[in-house]
């Protein structure tokens, strides 16, 4: 008999494989995993959905999975958004304050914040998120929150992220064929950056990469707030797929040889051992040495570190990145990753896995589990935002940020 305790539901529906999460969560906000599911995903390519019924089953799989593990039955979930047509900016906007005694209201911040995200976007693009940066209040900028300062001129500077529409509505039309309701769609760096990185990063300054199969998603951190989030079309798979060329070998059996003898950087590796590497068409197998197989490998990995890094100081310069770079994801996973993007970029690295949960951790303590137990943390915020409004009680000055955006999709009071 499943349980009927309301749960929280992640759902990463990323370019090769969709991963699903459930966790139970307690009124003081901690969170504590029961179980996890994962499924080979073919219905996608560099993050765009491109087959509704493989994508579909690889849901209902991976969420069976998941089930089945925790003894719980999935109902809804929040999904994570990626793909290389989200695009991102920085808006401000100033309007007046009202009252007469220019002490700043609750209404004075909507409208700033409303008049921010009223920037003209193309038709087929809607809003993802519209994230407060800061506020200005007469000219006095770093301000957290103005509610109840004095002032006339209240500017709102805000991180804006659109997305298709036609991107949304198929992950929605996926979910929700898979028997499942969404409840929030979240940019996936938003909610990796929420499952990897410490407060003091994102206030010195930090890029998060996470290296998925098709895309590498960008969220760049600054003062404690995002500055700038973008999504590469390059990922794990170019790894892969660089090996079957040069080796000849099929993607499948690449693939395994990246994850179980690969390595970012030639040095590491023993130049005496050697590995039998199948050929296409069944044509037997050929001695291949380790070290050619990093050779291989350490061009791209250079590639994509010096790409992510160029798009991540487009923005914010090099020098207020103090906390360097965070890379997670499964293509993080590669040996020798680290010490390649060291030498190349010349900045301090690490890689991020989750942390701020509890339960079964030990089954998500990996890069490539970051974006789903992320997402399970944004789930959080709005599980309590429910039971304050279940209690009556008036939400916070953030959640009511937050909840005013949350447009796309009707908000859940199940969570």
């Amino acid at each position: 008999m499943p349980k009927t305790t309301p749960y929280l539901v992640s759902l990463d529906i990323g370019s090769t494989k969709v991963c699903a999460l459930i966790a139970e969560s307690d009124a003081a906000g901690k969170i504590d995993i029961i179980g996890k599911g994962t499924a080979a995903h073919k219905g996608a390519r560099k993050g765009a959905i491109i087959d509704v019924p493989a994508t579909v089953d690889a849901i209902k799989r991976a969420t069976e999975e998941a089930e089945i593990m925790a003894g719980a039955q999935i109902e809804r979930a929040v999904v994570g958004v990626a793909g290389p047509q989200v695009k991102s900016f920085n808006s401000r906007q100033v309007v007046a304050v009202a009252a007469k005694n220019r002490e700043i209201s609750r209404e004075d911040i909507q409208r700033s914040l409303d008049a921010a995200r009223s920037v003209p976007i193309p038709s087929e693009f809607e809003i993802l998120h519209v994230l407060p940066r800061e506020f200005v209040v007469d000219g006095q900028d770093g301000v957290a929150d103005p509610l109840g300062m004095v002032g006339s001129r209240l500017e709102a500077d805000v991180h804006v992220v659109t997305v298709p529409v036609a991107t949304t509505q198929n992950l929605l039309n996926c979910v929700n064929r898979a028997g499942v309701e969404v409840i929030e769609m979240v940019l996936e760096p938003l909610a990796a950056s929420e499952a990897v990185l410490t407060a003091d990063e994102r206030e010195l300054g930090v890029v998060l990469a996470d290296i998925g199969g098709g895309t590498t998603e960008i969220a760049v951190w600054r003062h404690g707030t995002l500055a700038h989030t973008s999504v590469l079309p390059v990922g794990g798979d170019h790894f892969t797929n660089d090996l079957a060329v040069v080796l000849k070998t099929p993607v499948p059996d690449a693939e395994r040889l990246k994850r179980k003898h690969g390595a970012a950087l030639a040095a590491l590796v023993n130049e005496s051992d050697s590995i039998d590497v199948p050929l296409t068409g069944g044509r037997g197998v050929h001695p291949v040495k380790r070290r050619e197989i990093a050779e291989i490998l350490q061009p791209r990995a250079e590639e994509l570190l010096t790409l992510l890094w160029e798009e991540s100081v487009r923005e914010v310069p090099a020098g207020e990145l103090r906390a360097g770079l965070v890379l997670t994801g499964g293509g993080s996973e590669l040996d020798g990753l680290l010490e390649v993007a060291e030498q190349v970029l010349g900045i301090a690295v690490r890689r991020g896995v989750p942390r701020g949960l509890g339960g079964l951790t030990d089954i998500v303590a990996s890069p490539e589990w970051a974006c789903a137990a992320g997402l399970l943390l944004y789930g959080r915020g709005a599980a309590a935002t429910a039971r304050r409004r279940n209690r009556g009680a008036s939400p916070g000055f953030l959640d009511k940020i937050k909840g005013s955006f949350r447009n796309l999709f009707p908000s859940s009071t199940a969570l």
